[in-house]
């Protein structure tokens, strides 16, 4: 085994590899774990440097794939041999001490500036902006002339408080609560405060950054957490203006399509959601409530929109299927897309002073929805529908 005898060929046929796997794929088929602090940037792409060290070797005449424990893939090794080949490697810092719902809780308690009277859009449109990217799986880290673009374009277009073309703003302040990871700068990163300074820092050390990696995972794979966090942000930054142009820009305009899973035929294990995801859910849920208390006390608000993430826990906790025990219409019809014929429902009324919360919300056909809201029956029916409700909440298995 030599490492030396590895080219620029060798290396690119292993990034060729890993483009046409997917990253998890490829470490996974090699026996690598994500790098932690050292990644292979080629052409806006980056890469774990260890694991295409390791790959590239077994493109080498009579040679195999090397495994993590065949070598070292620090800077006098893997990453060394990177960059006397003529590869750019960006330096990751990680975020450190922080968990998920740490960096999900300082998204959520966003300190902007609030000059004008109103809160700036900088921070919210640079986060819905990476959250639709993380949705659609594009790459995490990009570089600055990049971001700088694409920010650009969105705060001239929906920076409805007097934005100036400033992205260098908020993506200082999202590193400085580390919510947002740059590297590649040789300078330390400067504040978010000042005017040249900031705009001469970015210039100068063009650093890589994009979401902390934690938070980008999350909002990829989490969809109650990309709800939560949109019903935050937007009632937090946005009120009582249309945010929902920024929405559709960012690719995060048809989210609660996604409640209802795209099947050809209705499958219960298309609906299946852990209880980890579903507490996670309402506990993001009752922090917004939380919120919302301490607002209307202070009358800055006064009719909190309803929540995306509440909604969308009921759907799924109730796999497809009235929850009404007493149903007798037709629980299993179907759309022609084979989504279920169902409507979230509040038991009770929130003008009424019911919870924005899945332990108050059923999932009923329209038959028992009618029935609920106007039929005869509809106090009894409601009792029943609370208890439910409370009992489906208080009962959450491994997966529902």
């Amino acid at each position: 085994m030599a490492l030396t005898d590895i080219t620029r060929r060798e290396v690119e046929k292993a990034i060729e590899e890993c483009d046409r796997l997917g990253r998890d794929v490829f470490l996974k088929k090699h026996g690598f774990h994500r790098a932690r602090l050292y990644l292979l940037s080629h052409e806006g792409k980056h890469y774990d440097s260890k694991a295409i060290v390791g790959v590239a070797h077994g493109f080498l005449s009579g040679q195999h794939p090397l495994v993590a424990s065949d070598f070292s893939g620090g800077a006098a090794h893997a990453v060394g041999l990177l960059r006397s080949l003529g590869f750019d490697i960006a330096e990751e810092h990680p975020v450190t001490g922080l968990t998920s719902d740490d960096l999900v809780h300082r998204v959520t308690h966003l300190k902007v500036n609030r000059s004008s009277g109103d809160p700036a859009l900088y921070q919210p449109i640079a986060l819905l902006w990476a959250m639709g990217r993380a949705l659609r799986g594009e790459p995490r880290l990009l570089p600055w002339l990049e971001t700088e673009e694409a920010l650009k374009a969105l705060l001239e277009r929906h920076g409805m408080r007097g934005e100036r073309l400033r992205p260098d703003y908020p993506i200082a302040s999202l590193h400085h609560v580390e919510v947002w990871t740059l590297h590649g700068y040789a300078e330390p990163v400067t504040n978010a405060h000042g005017d040249a300074k900031v705009r001469r820092w970015f210039t100068a050390n063009q650093p890589v950054g994009g979401l902390a990696e934690p938070l980008y995972e999350l909002f990829r794979d989490s969809e109650v957490t990309r709800l939560a966090v949109i019903d935050e942000l937007v009632e937090t930054f946005f009120n009582g203006l249309d945010f929902t142009p920024l929405l559709v820009d960012v690719g995060l305009s048809d989210v609660e399509a996604t409640d209802l899973p795209e099947t050809t035929e209705q499958e219960p294990e298309q609906w299946l959601i852990t209880a980890a995801e579903y507490e996670r859910g309402c506990r993001l849920i009752e922090q917004r409530e939380a919120k919302t208390r301490e607002k209307r006390v202070s009358r800055t608000v006064q009719s909190p929109r309803r929540s995306r993430a509440a909604r969308h826990l009921v759907l799924r906790r109730s796999k497809g299927r009235c929850e009404n025990p007493q149903c007798t219409g037709q629980p299993a019809d179907v759309t022609d897309r084979k989504h279920p014929i169902l409507e979230v429902d509040h038991v009770v009324d929130l003008a009424s002073g019911g919870r924005d919360h899945p332990s108050q919300m059923v999932a009923l056909c329209p038959n028992c929805h009618a029935v609920k809201t106007r039929g005869s029956t509809r106090e009894v029916l409601r009792e029943i529908l609370l208890r439910v409700a409370a009992e489906r909440h208080n009962t959450m298995p491994d997966a529902v």
